[in-house]
């Protein structure tokens, strides 16, 4: 297995292996090679109970060798405020970078919709007199599927990982998988052209998901001083390149995101609340806040805090009594099931994409169709669509007329014809009355499905604004209707249920409570509703759960990461580490045979990443105690710098290693395949005592399975060693031997393993 140690073959091992697909984490499908050579399958059997092994863990706990050690050491107390001061450096730099994209997102988004709206408006306000809407649909529906074509085609040909939001992507980062390519140059700049033309070719789609994304992306290249993509290395920074530091950039990085795209810097921290997180977070929002206001011509009202701003909502019209308790819990509970439904359509829909849809130039038709579908369904409500309303008094960016009289618009048009945060915001705060029950009903519907087809398209693309869009249309929905129980009663302003019914649908699709709570919160920009939102939230979470899992969840489970949990499955007390374990184990000894290193490293069918040094004398066979744990990484560079000795002269002083050898290779360690060792080489002495770590994390083999879960989740280790009572190594558990125990319908299941 590509994973860490061995595994113990058991017949479920070897279920379907071989035949699978190789699954990206981005919804895209590469081909396995078969018997018959380039032989693409029309078909790819995929099965949702696997765990890919081709997915590695991060290195996220410090191998503390003599190397280390000796570095910690010197550092005195200046150079210790220095680390520091580049910490916050870097955290300010991430902010700025961040806060930019994002304008640059949110003004070309705004422009190129804008023109593409007045092209499309002008051509049906002709044709509405001569006749012929028939051009108007075809334009709308060409411009759609064209810009939506180039925005598929980037991410389908340059760089998969780039579809979807990133979330999930994110999300497996921050867990400890390191996912091929997520965070590289390229990938940003794919993801922002992605998603400025996914936005501007009409899908049901917003700009606030990838942002996490792009903002994880700046993290990880600006703390490492240098780009790999890009081949430049700039010297500074150095101290932060291992796994350990550029985890905690990215996710300061991931919040920066966050706060960009909704102005929350509060809610992006709840999660990880470090100081230099939440001060990269306010950073992005100043940035974004500060650019937007001058773009705007208000350049001292710094009035737009993050991509989405829900608009201020008034205390006193939008108070809520004591017995509107039990309705906005109602709206949660229709909220979950409707996420559960929305999650269960769009599980099956990527299960066929996984099965048939695994080639670029097949995914970059569907996402053209998808917009091209987009485009006649809302031309086609809009044309059968009687909802006319004044003209006088609204704020509509792009009023069609259409059938209707002289100085009145179509209101239909209001939420197909324009970017979907402005119909989200329309929701909110138009006046009572201004949208016909009919047309809420009839968009809700539509663009429910609409969401659910596009969520998994080869194009970037977030999940946030759509699932807001459909809540607010049914919860205005519901507020209407309520108002016409109520006889017009004072409480049932339709607004406030538009914002419980977007809360409930965005909780029944991604599961998030306490910090979607605090975004919401902090977009509507009041505390008032901090209290109905929670319990929304929590209602929509608990009924959704019950039937299918978060949106995020379910993708990362489709592409079989060994995602780990906070806890281990509850059932899973009978287990223990003997069970779990891989073995046997590839050990090294302290004083190893150069050719014997190499031997192992470049055994495909065992491709470890860590392995015990244990002390043997030479000559004989038994294991002895265990010295220390060398991870393949640090033995690639030894043997690149030929760190080793004759055997002859043990006593020769070897030339000296730093740290910064081992930092200069990271994070692209070069394959085994690269070093050149000659046959003389090969019968050197390589000494590890002075690189490997020796104080490895140990359990002894009795441990229960929470138990070494627990270690292993909060220490965010890679490798965990099994020593018997005599300190002797009887096995190793790695990410995937926790990964494989699952709780399922009928209690705690193994899931098989596959080389995809």
């Amino acid at each position: 297995s590509p994973g860490e140690p061995a595994l113990p073959l058991t017949p479920s091992s070897f279920l379907r292996i071989g035949q699978l697909s190789n699954v990206d984490l981005n919804e895209d499908v590469h081909e396995l090679e078969t018997e018959v050579p380039r032989q693409r399958p029309n078909e790819i059997p995929h099965n949702e109970k696997l765990l890919s092994l081709k997915y590695e863990s991060l290195d996220y706990d410090n191998s503390e060798n003599q190397l280390f050690l000796e570095e910690e050491r010197r550092i005195n107390h200046t150079a210790f405020r220095t680390v520091e001061i580049k910490r916050w450096v870097i955290c300010a730099m991430i902010g700025i970078l961040t806060g930019l994209v994002a304008c640059f997102i949110d003004i070309v988004v705004e422009n190129l919709a804008g023109l593409k709206y007045r092209v499309v408006k002008d051509n049906i306000d002709k044709f509405t007199e001569k006749g012929g809407l028939s051009f108007s649909l075809l334009l709308w529906a060409t411009l759609n599927a064209s810009v939506v074509m180039v925005g598929s085609v980037i991410v389908a040909f340059i760089e998969p990982v780039a579809a979807g939001s990133g979330i999930p992507q994110i999300k497996c980062y921050l867990n400890g998988v390191k996912i091929p390519h997520v965070v590289r140059l390229k990938t940003l700049v794919i993801k922002v052209c992605g998603v400025i033309l996914s936005v501007v070719g009409g899908l049901a789609v917003g700009k606030e998901g990838p942002m996490i994304h792009s903002g994880a992306v700046i993290a990880a290249g600006i703390s490492q001083g240098r780009s790999t993509s890009l081949k430049r290395d700039f010297k500074i920074f150095e101290y932060f390149r291992r796994d350990t530091e550029k985890r905690d950039f990215v996710s300061a990085g991931a919040a920066a995101g966050v706060s960009a795209a909704f102005g929350a810097p509060v809610g992006t921290c709840v999660g990880s609340l470090t100081l230099s997180t939440f001060f990269a977070s306010m950073i992005s929002t100043f940035t974004l806040n500060s650019v937007l206001s001058v773009y705007h011509g208000n350049a001292w009202d710094l009035s737009s805090p993050g991509l989405i701003n829900f608009g201020r909502f008034d205390n006193e019209k939008m108070g809520y009594t004591i017995q509107e308790i039990p309705i906005f819990i109602f709206m949660g509970v229709v909220g979950g099931i409707l996420g559960a439904l929305f999650n269960a359509l769009n599980y099956w829909l990527t299960m066929f994409r996984i099965r048939y849809i695994h080639r670029p130039c097949l995914q970059v038709v569907e996402a053209m169709l998808v917009a091209a579908v987009t485009a006649t369904v809302g031309f086609v409500m809009i044309y059968c669509s009687r909802d006319c309303q004044p003209i006088q008094g609204s704020t509509v960016a792009y009023p069609l007329q259409l059938f209707c009289a002289d100085g009145e618009y179509n209101s239909m048009a209001t939420t197909f014809f324009n970017t979907p945060e402005k119909s989200v915001v329309n929701l909110f705060h138009d006046a009572p009355g201004s949208y016909n029950p009919m047309t809420l009903g009839m968009f809700t519907l539509m663009y429910f499905f609409l969401a659910c087809w596009t969520y998994g398209l080869t194009v970037s693309a977030g999940v946030f604004i759509p699932s807001l869009l459909i809540g607010a249309a049914w919860g205005r929905l519901f507020g209407i209707s309520l108002s016409y129980l109520t006889k017009g009663s004072i409480w049932a302003d339709p607004g406030k249920y538009a914002l419980m019914g977007a809360a409930a649908q965005l909780g029944g699709i991604v599961r998030m409570t306490l910090s979607l709570t605090v975004i919401m919160m902090e977009a509507t920009g009041n505390v008032t509703y901090g209290f109905p939102i929670m319990l929304v939230l929590m209602t929509a979470k608990i009924v959704g759960d019950y039937f299918v899992e978060g949106l995020y969840d379910m993708h990362i489970q489709l592409q079989s990461v060994p995602f780990l949990h906070w806890e281990a499955p509850v059932t899973s007390h009978s287990l223990t580490a003997r069970e779990v374990m891989s073995a046997p184990v590839t050990c090294l000894r302290r004083i190893e045979r150069v050719g014997t290193v190499v031997d192992i490293l470049s055994n495909t069918s065992s491709n470890h990443n860590g392995f015990p040094v244990v002390e043997s004398n030479p000559g004989t066979t038994q294991v002895a105690g265990l010295r220390g744990l060398i991870l393949r990484s640090q033995l690639i560079v030894l043997l690149k710098h030929k760190v080793f000795v004759e055997r002859a002269n043990l006593s020769l002083v070897q030339r000296r290693l730093k740290l910064k050898d081992f930092r200069d290779a990271y994070p692209r360690f070069p394959p085994i395949q690269s070093i050149h060792v000659s046959q003389d080489e090969r019968e050197c002495m390589i000494d590890l005592s002075e690189f490997m770590n020796p104080s490895p994390y140990t359990v002894p083999q009795e441990a229960s399975l929470p138990r070494v879960f627990k270690l292993f989740r909060a220490l965010g280790l890679r490798h965990l060693v099994v020593v018997n009572n005599r300190n002797e190594v009887v096995g190793m558990v790695t990410r995937k031997d926790l990964a494989r125990y699952r709780l399922g319908k009928e209690g705690l299941e193994e899931l098989s393993l596959a080389q995809t």
